[in-house]
């Protein structure tokens, strides 16, 4: 990759076609349907990234549809910011509440629209790493901060999550006072949040900051609690609170890293002062460009990417005081992002495996919301036992496709994981119960909109564009021809298809189109690129 000096963050100005509008969804979404992907190629590069990127009103609050015996929200209604009661259902009124926020989170991906707005939300869950949260309405005030701010400013985002009460309860930020300090969110606020550590160079000294940055720092933040946990009738909303009588008044200096500044008692905005201080650095806008970079293209940064993607990108955050939409706008619209290399480069993570495989499917969950409820509570446990379970990152650096080396996005590929993968993929393709529904791919939906789909190598190429990065071989396509029709001519096929469009309602006639096309689906879902975006 080193070798390609061309790589840049340019304007794109290449021809613009499905191939490059199909990319460009699949990045950015959980994945695009036939017609989203023939209305972007329509309205261009720039409408279609305005598109993407514009913020749509937030969704509807996720209701209670688990546990009848909730006595503050009844079935169908929210619980965000209802008390628990004093009562021995407690805990069976929280874990329905949990599975809600569960469920919800999968029909929002499932129902994103064209937006980007999930798929940002998922990346800034997994840079401001919280897990293990019992409280439902903390669960839902955190990610609702992503939500709202996922193309904000990354350094008032960054204050918001410090102040946090999810966040000052996993990096036990409620626990860091003047007479103790705890420095475990000074230190991920440094390493994992802002700035990154950088080659060590000395004892306690990492390039960008030192162990003296990260005890100053700590006592800069002491005395924040979180309130409001688990709540009861009468009690405080979930939220955050300064103690002054907590907070270390003395005056801090940070080490040469930062121009050894001095930070004095600034009470409750002195958490804020720091963060300003901290945002001076410039590496703080190339270490976001890099997560950023690794998100949406590609795992290898060498030293090139970084000269002319990442320096870029950087200059374009700093230039926009750190908001986020301008510098994502310019990498979408970049030649690089177009550039072949990247395209079908990324191993799929278990939720854009699931999810897309949902909607290229066209599987019918229903209108019953209750119903939907509880299937998408399955498609959540289901992309836990695939390895990745929203809400619950495996540590605070996140999922490790995503900063671990050597292997990054191969992570989620394993002999237990890729054998789930082809059985889920054959499941939904074939049908399956569940909640008391059979549910499973409308195969003759995914091709009625095909032009010249009664013709078999028309059928599999407009197939395999939908739900392939790239074009597949002529190996590939004849092996998929095989299944298709095994070993019979071309016209076998056209002239079945025609015979069930004169005649859709001859159940014998669609169970054979049907048949037919179930098996050639699943044989290109187990495709190696099935598993590329």
């Amino acid at each position: 990759m080193a070798g390609f000096s061309n790589f840049s963050l340019d304007p794109y100005e290449g021809v613009w076609t499905t191939r490059e509008a199909s990319h460009l969804l699949r990045r950015t979404m959980y994945s695009p349907s036939k017609d989203d992907i023939a209305d972007a190629a329509a309205e261009g590069l720039d409408n279609i990234v305005s598109r993407l990127l514009q913020g749509n009103l937030l969704p509807d609050l996720p209701v209670n549809f688990y546990y009848d015996g909730d006595p503050f929200t009844p079935i169908g209604e929210s619980w965000v910011n209802k008390p628990m009661p004093r009562a021995d259902n407690t805990n069976q009124i929280r874990r329905a509440r949990v599975r809600s926020i569960s469920a919800w989170t999968m029909g929002l991906a499932l129902e994103e629209g064209v937006s980007i707005r999930e798929k940002m939300t998922l990346f800034w869950h997994n840079h401001f790493v919280t897990g293990d949260e019992r409280d439902p309405n903390f669960i839902h005030k955190n990610i609702t901060l992503y939500r709202q701010n996922f193309l904000g400013n990354f350094r008032e985002l960054t204050k918001q999550t410090t102040i946090d009460p999810s966040m000052l309860r996993y990096l036990n930020g409620n626990q860091n006072t003047r007479f103790k300090p705890n420095e475990n969110y000074a230190r991920e606020l440094l390493e994992l949040f802002t700035i990154g550590k950088g080659p060590t160079v000395g004892e306690g000294d990492y390039t960008n900051y030192t162990e003296h940055d990260v005890a100053e720092i700590a006592k800069v933040l002491t005395g924040w609690r979180d309130k409001g946990y688990l709540y009861r009738e009468g009690g405080e909303l979930p939220g955050s609170f300064f103690t002054s009588w907590r907070h270390d008044t003395t005056t801090k200096k940070l080490s040469r890293r930062f121009g050894e500044i001095e930070i004095p008692n600034m009470g409750e905005q002195e958490y804020s002062h720091l963060i300003d201080i901290i945002f001076e650095q410039e590496e703080v806008s190339r270490f976001i460009a890099r997560k950023i970079y690794r998100w949406f293209v590609y795992y290898d940064i060498d030293d090139v990417i970084e000269k002319n993607v990442i320096y870029p990108m950087s200059e374009i955050l700093r230039e926009n005081d750190y908001e986020m939409y301008p510098m994502v706008e310019a990498l979408l619209k970049s030649q690089h992002f177009y550039d072949s290399y990247a395209i079908g480069s990324l191993i799929k993570n278990p939720l854009d495996f699931l999810v897309g495989t949902i909607k290229q499917l066209e599987i019918d969950l229903g209108t019953d919301m209750r119903r939907k409820y509880q299937l998408w509570l399955r498609i959540g446990n289901l992309s836990e036992l695939l390895q990745m379970s929203y809400f619950t990152p495996p540590n605070v650096a996140g999922w490790k496709a995503y900063y671990q080396e050597p292997l990054y996005y191969r992570t989620w590929i394993n002999s237990t994981t890729l054998s789930l993968r082809f059985q889920l993929t054959n499941l939904l393709i074939n049908g399956v119960e569940a909640e008391d529904i059979r549910i499973g791919a409308d195969v003759l939906g995914m091709i009625e909109k095909i032009e010249g789909a009664d013709d078999p190598i028309v059928l599999i190429d407009q197939l395999a564009a939908l739900v392939l990065p790239e074009e597949i071989t002529d190996d590939q396509k004849s092996y998929l021809k095989s299944i298709l029709l095994p070993g019979l001519p071309d016209y076998e096929w056209t002239v079945e298809y025609n015979e069930y469009l004169a005649n859709p309602n001859n159940r014998e006639l669609k169970t054979a189109v049907e048949n037919r096309l179930r098996g050639m689906i699943a044989g290109m879902m187990s495709l190696p690129e099935y598993q590329l975006s």
